[in-house]
């Protein structure tokens, strides 16, 4: 036989105030997380995008938008910066490849996240961690391991790069990545171990270096190679005696490139106005300062680009 038991009324008005609050807030504790939650899993992917986008969701919802079936969603949960470690980890092995370079730009990545993407079997998803400012030294020793050339030449173009990892690019296999150490080091001794470098881009690319002393231009004035010294015209402020040698350079292109580089003082253009070859004297009388007629040379960079698909960026695409 069943037997109620009559209870008093204080103990019936405390049980029903509990039950209400564990369907209200949920297991998490967070006020209307069931029904946030709920949000999360259905509607359309243009809600369920704006949930993801939206400052005031909670963390533990952006859990679930992690999983969700739009790219487009997680996409956004992996661009948050106030993301959890916990829930960018999945999303650094997402099957879209957006989805994982909006991890791999994230200043909020985790660096066992940025080890993991760096790397990922898509070139622009590591070369994202590259543009990271969470990138660290761990983080850059693997770098300069990769077999990926792109991957060590943005490494070779970081300011803060350690003299030791710096020292093992002196000699790395590729001279478009001494290239770019070349144009971009601070570091004397590393300038001064390139400047010998037989391979010329590389010693054009210490030409284009403001960080070089007097005494690396004047011997970069007097390189064997045209291109060398005309690198060199176009890019740095050189001494009096290195400019009165290479205005009666032997090489044509030489002349001309200082005919129409921003560096060169207006004497020496002035001289070169009287130029026997009629291309560099007219060049030297007609040039305007920040006209857009002086060539400009630039390291490749390839570490961030537009968004979308296009020639050339096929995704997934590895190196």
């Amino acid at each position: 036989m069943l037997v109620r038991l009559a209870l008093p009324q204080s103990a019936r008005d405390m049980i029903a105030p509990m039950g209400k609050q564990q369907d209200v807030d949920g297991p998490d504790g967070h006020r209307g997380s069931g029904t946030t939650a709920h949000r999360a899993s259905g509607g359309s992917a243009d809600a369920r995008l704006a949930l993801a986008q939206d400052p005031a969701t909670p963390q533990m919802t952006l859990f679930d938008l992690a999983s969700d079936p739009s790219a487009v969603v997680r996409k956004a949960v992996a661009a948050r910066t106030d993301a959890p470690a916990q829930a960018l980890r999945p999303l650094t092995r997402d099957h879209d490849r957006q989805v994982r370079e909006a991890v791999a730009r994230n200043p909020s990545t985790s660096v066992a996240n940025l080890l993991r993407l760096v790397k990922d079997p898509d070139r622009w998803v590591r070369w994202a961690v590259a543009g990271n400012p969470a990138c660290d030294e761990s983080v850059r020793r693997v770098m300069s391991e990769a077999p990926d050339k792109e991957l060590r030449g943005l490494l070779a173009e970081m300011r803060e790069l350690e003299p030791e990892l710096a020292a093992r690019l002196i000699d790395d296999v590729s001279p478009e990545v001494r290239e770019r150490l070349a144009t971009h080091t601070h570091d004397p001794d590393v300038i001064a171990a390139l400047m010998t470098d037989r391979t010329v881009r590389v010693r054009k690319g210490v030409a284009r270096n403001p960080r070089t002393t007097a005494e690396q231009r004047r011997a970069l004035a007097q390189d064997p190679v045209v291109d060398v010294r005309a690198a060199l015209v176009r890019a740095v402020q050189l001494d009096e005696a290195d400019l009165e040698r290479l205005v009666h350079d032997r090489s044509v292109q030489v002349r001309l490139a200082m005919a129409t580089s921003e560096v060169i003082p207006s004497h020496i253009r002035q001289a070169l106005g009287r130029d026997p070859d009629d291309m560099v004297a007219g060049a030297a009388r007609d040039f305007r300062p920040a006209s857009g007629n002086a060539p400009v040379i630039r390291a490749p960079r390839v570490g961030h680009r537009r968004s979308g698909t296009g020639p050339g960026r096929p995704g997934g695409a590895a190196r």
